[in-house]
């Protein structure tokens, strides 16, 4: 465990480093699809922590053209690309700059376009050599609470650094607990032809994802993530015993909408893969961060469950129809 000095990723320090002294009043979050997704958990912790910051997640081309009145010099745009290549993405961060706002591209290619369209990069790791505190979720949270901790004093932020410092460990032992869950999830669900996610809070960006980029785009399995706070104003009439849902409880605030979810889930489906955080090892996460680091945890055991899906229908994760091989 780190407890002795806090120890920030050296490319955040940076743009942490350029805020000192700045008025910001507004955070906007954009990407595309999955770094869209992964956005959402830091608009969470925006929302519970920023005295008198206001933070937005948008679609990049959205964000160009929605073109918000309250973009200018004192917002900061967060941008999000792994390729750095989304075309919607780098256009946003040029479009943001043209603003006047400063502008932070995360990226896994630091020579892209998309780091060089913003005035600050941050290389995120990406992959089976990776450590939780240096992807592209570890790094965003550092930027998050550490532009609170800059802007507005929030003395969480060297707790969230020790917490992260540890995420890796966390990461080992939950795969070792849902290694035989995840295959079994493999061998059940992959004949299925639709798949639904269900979150809330802190984790409905997971669920977001694991929607649109595993089921959709890796798997072409059908899904939709449905909001369990929406659940019963609409899609609740659908689950049958037949009707699979990924269901993910969280330790946020927002737990009590995934519970209420979950039960009447039970009632009348069958077909209910839960995911509770509550059943995690997290030693060495500070108390007060749980819920916010809980996304982070439920989406690597997410991954392992995609990875043995992927196998038991020989479908890997890196087919695709469409992305990268026609025009659109």
């Amino acid at each position: 465990m780190v407890n002795s000095q806090v120890v920030v990723d050296p490319q955040v320090q940076t743009v942490l480093d350029a805020l000192k002294g700045r008025t910001i009043d507004h955070v906007f979050f954009v990407a595309c699809g999955g770094s869209s997704a992964i956005m959402y958990p830091n608009k969470y912790i925006m929302d519970r922590e920023a005295l008198n910051i206001s933070s937005d997640v948008y679609s990049s081309n959205e964000f160009i053209h929605r073109n918000p009145r309250k973009l200018g010099e004192n917002s900061l745009v967060i941008l999000c690309s792994m390729s750095g290549t989304t075309p919607e993405t780098v256009k946003a961060a040029t479009f943001a700059r043209e603003k006047g706002a400063l502008t932070v591209g995360f990226t896994n290619q630091p020579t892209s376009p998309l780091a060089q369209e913003s005035e600050f990069v941050v290389k995120y790791e990406w992959g089976e050599e990776s450590i939780a505190f240096n992807t592209n979720l570890g790094l965003l949270y550092q930027l998050t609470l550490g532009a609170l901790n800059v802007l507005e004093g929030n003395a969480k932020f060297d707790k969230l650094i020790n917490s992260l410092h540890n995420l890796e460990a966390v990461f080992e032992k939950s795969n070792k607990q849902y290694e035989s869950q995840a295959q079994q999830f493999g061998q059940d669900y992959k004949d299925e032809k639709v798949i639904y996610t269900m979150a809330s809070g802190a984790n409905y960006g997971i669920a977001y994802s694991y929607a649109i980029c595993i089921l959709m785009e890796m798997q072409w399995i059908h899904s939709n993530a449905v909001h369990s706070g929406e659940y019963f104003h609409g899609p609740f009439e659908i689950i049958d015993k037949d009707v699979p849902f990924i269901i993910l409880l969280g330790l946020d605030e927002t737990r009590p909408l995934d519970e209420r979810a979950l039960d009447f889930s039970k009632k009348y489906g069958e077909k209910l893969v839960v995911l509770d955080a509550k059943d995690l090892d997290l030693t060495g996460i500070d108390e007060e961060l749980k819920g916010y680091i809980a996304p982070l945890v439920l989406n690597n055991i997410l991954r392992r469950y995609a990875e043995q899906l992927s196998e038991a229908r020989n479908h890997p994760l890196s087919k695709r129809r469409y992305m990268w091989k026609v025009e659109y």
